[in-house]
């Protein structure tokens, strides 16, 4: 069994703001919802943790680690999309500026592509890639990411592009078929 917990709340997060692959810490409250996974995490067997070597992946799987007996292994197959010209900008700006693009990534639509950056294809593909990589490794295996990787992962493993729009709440955990 394979589990993807998305990591806990950063600043960029609250703001509505593209962070893409900078390195943004957990705030606060992102360090309180890393401590309530750890929690959850810890009632189950894990015989692995893998994470994103995105900071605030990181840091949410370094509080995960203290409480499971794992040290994570960083795979930047889990990282989140490269937001490219999109980055460290709001929600509101790139909708404002660029409507119909940002319609595409509201829909998650498989096509979209971030301007300067990484497709939504692509990602899905490396990201399928770690999660095969990460079923012939030793399991039940907890992978802490992100909500775009969680999403599409989703989205092709139950053959349903519903699940590109699925909402995936800070510190959440969901387990794949």
């Amino acid at each position: 069994m394979i589990a993807l917990a998305r990591h806990g709340e950063t600043d960029y997060n609250a703001q509505r703001r593209f962070q893409g692959h900078l390195a943004v810490p957990l705030n606060e409250r992102g360090r309180e919802q890393a401590h309530e996974l750890a929690q959850v995490a810890a009632q189950r067997e894990w015989a692995a943790l893998i994470c994103s070597p995105l900071a605030r992946a990181r840091e949410t799987a370094d509080i995960v680690a203290a409480a499971i007996g794992h040290q994570p292994v960083e795979d930047a197959r889990f990282s989140e999309t490269d937001c490219g010209d999109w980055t460290d900008r709001t929600f509101d700006d790139v909708e404002r500026d660029e409507p119909e693009l940002f319609a595409a990534y509201l829909r998650a639509d498989p096509a979209f592509a971030f301007p300067g950056g990484e497709s939504f294809a692509h990602q899905q593909l490396r990201v399928l890639e770690g999660i095969d990589a990460a079923r012939l490794g030793p399991r039940p295996a907890l992978v802490v990411t992100h909500r775009g990787s969680i999403r599409l992962a989703l989205a092709a493993l139950h053959a349903d592009d519903a699940q590109r729009s699925a909402a995936i709440p800070n510190a959440s955990l969901v387990e794949l078929p």
